[in-house]
């Protein structure tokens, strides 16, 4: 057994993959207010780019050191560049092996179908194999990599993003939903691997949350309409409700909890979310007889 902690603070650098906005926005923000520094992952064009600074500074603004790199998190190469950099950043600060949390939140992928009438418009395998690298596979290159440089050690925390998309079909989802799936299985995987090392492995199972990659879904209204009238708690998940439950999460107490998919929803999933039929196919109603 351990004794409960006396200090409020978590201590360490967390590693937020997909830091600029939604989920991996506001866990940076959370873990930097509960003590942690952020090295941000992301993916921004020039447009989006005062969102990142607005995160960065929010982080300065706790104390909190904050290092973003704008890079694709799934290039294996600049895999290696961000990790050189934070390895020599510790090591420059006499803080080695003090990574403590890793969140995977990487969300892009395609929305196109299996099956079109035409070719052109159906997801081709090059598509089909980008969207499980990005948002499913990179998961564990990246843990690879922290765990034999010995940036992550006995304490870590490893958390990835999932859905209740993982198990249900919508139009023009179905490789999201089988990354959201592999991911689920790559969790649990890790857990068993890392169980010996002291460290644990989570999925964070989020209700529907109006988020920039939920916008992009094709009928996100009627998803978010249906959320909000069936969950029993009266509104949608928000990014802060997840990075709330990451901070506690994340805390020293939470060591024997590994390899689950954990529901952070406000009882959306108990109650069953439930859609149209035709709506999840993309259609207005009933094909003709």
């Amino acid at each position: 057994m351990t004794r409960l902690s006396q200090s409020p603070e978590l201590q360490g650098w967390a590693l937020i993959l997909g830091a600029s906005s939604g989920f991996g926005g506001a866990a940076s923000l959370a873990l930097a207010e509960a003590g942690m520094h952020i090295f941000g992952v992301h993916l921004d064009r020039k447009a989006t780019m005062p969102n990142v600074e607005r995160i960065v500074t929010g982080i300065k603004q706790t104390g909190r050191e904050a290092i973003f790199f704008n890079v694709n998190a799934s290039d294996p190469e600049k895999r290696r560049e961000v990790l050189d950099q934070a390895e020599k950043i510790l090591a420059d600060r006499g803080e080695p092996s003090s990574v403590k949390v890793v969140l995977h939140s990487l969300a892009f992928g395609t929305l196109k179908p299996f099956l079109a009438p035409s070719p052109k418009d159906a997801i081709t395998q090059a598509q089909m194999d980008m969207t499980l690298d990005v948002m499913a596979h990179s998961l564990i290159y990246w843990v690879q990599d922290l765990v034999m440089r010995q940036l992550m050690v006995r304490g870590g925390r490893v958390y990835a993003m999932t859905s209740s998309g993982g198990t249900r079909v919508w139009s023009g989802y179905g490789a999201v939903s089988a990354a959201k799936a592999s991911l689920e299985s790559h969790i649990r995987q890790l857990a068993m691997e890392l169980a010996p090392l002291g460290i644990t492995a989570n999925a964070i199972r989020a209700g529907v949350t109006d988020t920039p990659a939920l916008r992009k879904i094709p009928g996100n209204h009627e998803i978010i309409q249906t959320a909000q009238k069936i969950n029993p708690s009266g509104r949608l998940t928000t990014p802060e409700d997840i990075a709330a439950a990451l901070v506690v999460l994340s805390r020293p107490e939470t060591y024997w909890m590994t390899g689950n998919v954990i529901g952070i929803d406000g009882g959306e999933d108990v109650v069953g979310f439930c859609i149209s039929p035709f709506a999840a196919a993309g259609l207005e109603g009933p094909p003709p007889a």
